[in-house]
């Protein structure tokens, strides 16, 4: 039985060599041997507790198992190619280490639960360990915000200013898009926490197993409730992949500010220069190639996802070997988001506001305007609409004199409507104008400060 296929006695002719290198995932989902080790090991020690073999039998392929981890942990296994994946290389081992006692491990089970159980406890490690490093850029987002609190930059809408807000402001509104990210994986997590070991190929097993004890020795909540259902669907890889797909475009969206900020036209922030690089050609250059890098990866967990939403889009039931594919796809898009995380992470802790500059800018574009309307519709008792169309009026003034909002008298605003006194010079000041947003979620510099103190609280 060494060098033959478990199923050899069926078929009269060896397999090809070319499905033999499409067909086998020993490259891919040797990854998986911690989880498939842990869950062998665990049905194992079912089948003595139900009786279904010798306690002398399963006690040797414990220990085997045991060993074969060791020497894989050590890196002196050797995967082959021709026993196709990881549940096989491992089984074969197996009979070479402890002889026949092997053949009962795959009792009352077989490859299509073993494989969606190991996936399944290989996607809650990784989401765990995701959920972490999502946590590391929060806690940067933070500590950067905190720095920034009366900070002036401008709110952009369409990429033209619109009204004056703090950089902290605008950095914890990432913190929030990251906080639904963690939630996205830890929903995930609940609902994968269903173990189908004992599920068998579709339709269960006469064998009396325990797949309660199984399913708690193994971490999850409970077993699955439906055979076919556990061995047929790879929902919980979707929603893995769906959630990494959206925290990558999040990212993707605040390298893609942090570019456009950096830039020269732009000059609202700096990076040290361990985020940044240079040009083989133009001696000046300074360019921020690593958050270009954050914005492009989203495109490989996009691919993921789609991907792995077209494998299964068009599968009866239940198993196929299409499904083989799910785990490079997950493995993939779990190490590019990864990689994403903490460069992401890195370049938060390495950008600077240019101040100066964000202040200066947040005083174009008549930002303020709004300010002066609503000053209006609170001291003149004028409907919203009437004072918009007189602020308006007011902009187009300031711009035909090329002036800044701040910059115009109490005459001149007077022209436009004549019942104001000096009072009104106040809602001009970006910084008042920012100051004055203390509705709940507001950029004023007591709300930010109040929210930085929830958020550590709930980030620690």
């Amino acid at each position: 039985m060494k060098n033959k296929t478990i199923w050899s006695n069926r078929f009269k002719n060896k397999t090809s060599q070319s499905f033999q290198k499409i067909g086998s995932s020993i490259h891919i989902d040797k990854r998986l041997y911690e989880q498939d080790i842990a869950a062998s090991v665990v049905h194992t020690q079912m089948l003595i507790k139900q009786k279904i073999i010798k306690s002398e039998d399963g006690n040797k392929i414990i220990n085997g198992l045991k060993k074969i981890k060791a020497q894989i942990d050590k890196g002196n296994f050797e995967f082959k190619e021709k026993f196709e994946d990881i549940h096989l290389n491992i089984e074969k081992a197996l009979f070479e280490i402890i002889g026949p006692s092997a053949g009962f491990l795959h009792t009352a089970r077989s490859r299509n639960d073993q494989v969606v159980t190991d996936f399944k406890l290989w996607v809650k490690e990784a989401s765990n360990e995701i959920i972490k490093d999502i946590s590391v850029v929060m806690k940067n987002l933070i500590k950067k915000a905190e720095k920034n609190t009366d900070t002036v930059m401008p709110g952009l809408t369409h990429l033209k200013n619109a009204q004056p807000i703090s950089f902290a402001h605008y950095l914890l509104s990432y913190y929030e898009m990251l906080k639904r990210d963690k939630k996205r994986f830890e929903n995930n997590l609940e609902l994968l926490d269903e173990c189908p070991l004992g599920s068998a190929a579709l339709s269960g097993t006469s064998y009396k197993i325990d797949r309660t004890y199984t399913a708690k020795k193994l971490g999850f909540k409970k077993p699955t409730d439906n055979s076919m259902d556990s061995v047929s669907d790879r929902d919980f890889a979707i929603d893995f992949l769906y959630a990494s797909a959206v925290c990558a475009m999040h990212l993707s969206r605040l390298a893609e500010d942090f570019i456009i900020y950096n830039s020269d036209a732009f000059n609202l922030i700096s990076f040290k220069d361990s985020m940044l690089t240079g040009s083989s050609i133009m001696p000046q250059k300074k360019n921020p190639d690593p958050a270009e890098l954050i914005r492009g990866k989203v495109g490989i967990n996009y691919g993921k996802l789609n991907a792995m939403l077209t494998i299964m889009k068009g599968l009866p039931m239940s198993y196929f070997k299409d499904m083989q594919d799910d785990k490079e796809l997950v493995f993939e898009g779990y190490d590019t988001l990864k990689d994403t995380l903490t460069m992401s992470a890195e370049l938060i802790s390495s950008v600077n506001a240019n101040k100066v500059n964000m202040l200066f800018m947040a005083n174009q574009g008549y930002t303020t305007a709004t300010d002066f309307a609503d000053y209006l519709v609170k001291n003149k008792n004028l409907s919203f609409r009437e004072s918009y169309a007189i602020s308006a009026k007011l902009v187009n003034y300031a711009e035909k004199n090329k002036k800044m909002l701040s910059e115009l008298n109490l005459e001149e605003i007077k022209k436009f409507y004549k019942d104001l006194d000096k009072s009104v010079l106040k809602v001009f000041d970006v910084k008042n104008s920012m100051n004055a947003k203390k509705s709940h979620g507001g950029t004023s510099v007591i709300n930010v400060k109040s929210m930085i103190k929830k958020y550590k609280r709930e980030i620690k």
